[in-house]
């Protein structure tokens, strides 16, 4: 039954967002939002002592933690294949970690796993505008000695 309500709760949420999209300034992917804050009241209603299969909001959390490596990754589509591969490596599996301390309420190993989370992602946005830069100044310079003789 939890699933069904699940269900019920991704879409009802989904439509929501959906129509706030046309009013907000920004976009909001309506499913992610819809995932997103059903987990959340679910691990919300478990925390207040409520009996909650917590495979349900697992399998969410999941699909969040691939859903904003999807979101980032566009983010910085300008880094090589090799080293967003490696951050990939890293983000996913250290999200599953930050989704299981959540639902074993290990706050330590949480805030360790985001902190570590924001750490690579930082990293690899600092690497992607170093190699913009790089490629702008590459750019200029072979514009220069084309205009030059």
């Amino acid at each position: 039954m939890l699933i069904i309500t699940t269900v019920i709760s991704i879409l009802v949420i989904s439509v929501f967002v959906s129509l706030a999209n046309r009013i907000l300034s920004f976009t909001v992917c309506p499913i992610c939002a819809g995932v997103f804050l059903t987990w959340v009241g679910l691990v919300s209603a478990h925390f207040m002592g409520y009996s909650i299969d917590l495979v349900v909001p697992a399998l969410l959390m999941g699909g969040s933690v691939v859903g904003i490596t999807y979101q980032l990754e566009k983010k910085f589509r300008d880094s090589s294949a090799n080293v967003l591969l490696l951050w990939k490596v890293f983000f996913i599996p250290v999200g599953f970690v930050v989704a299981y301390a959540i639902l074993g309420q290990l706050w330590v190993a949480f805030l360790s796993g985001v902190t570590f989370l924001f750490l690579i992602s930082f990293a690899l946005a600092s690497s992607s505008s170093t190699a913009d830069s790089h490629t702008k100044a590459t750019g200029d310079i072979e514009k220069k000695m084309e205009n030059c003789c």
